[in-house]
């Protein structure tokens, strides 16, 4: 797999997380927990996005 497309997949993978904390958020079972772990996991996406682009320039 390319760089390049390992990170668009790394995209897409964060824009799903975008929709599944935005949809848990508005469900009103969802515990505090469930969102924030969403969260970690959609912050270390972006982060691993950005390490791998500023890698590649």
């Amino acid at each position: 797999m390319s760089l390049s497309s390992h990170v668009e997949e790394l995209k897409r993978k964060h824009h799903a997380l975008s929709d599944q904390v935005e949809e848990a958020q508005r469900a009103p079972g969802t515990s505090d927990a469930h969102i924030a772990e969403l969260k970690k996991q959609k912050l270390r996406l972006k982060e691993e996005i950005e390490r791998l682009t500023a890698q590649a320039e």
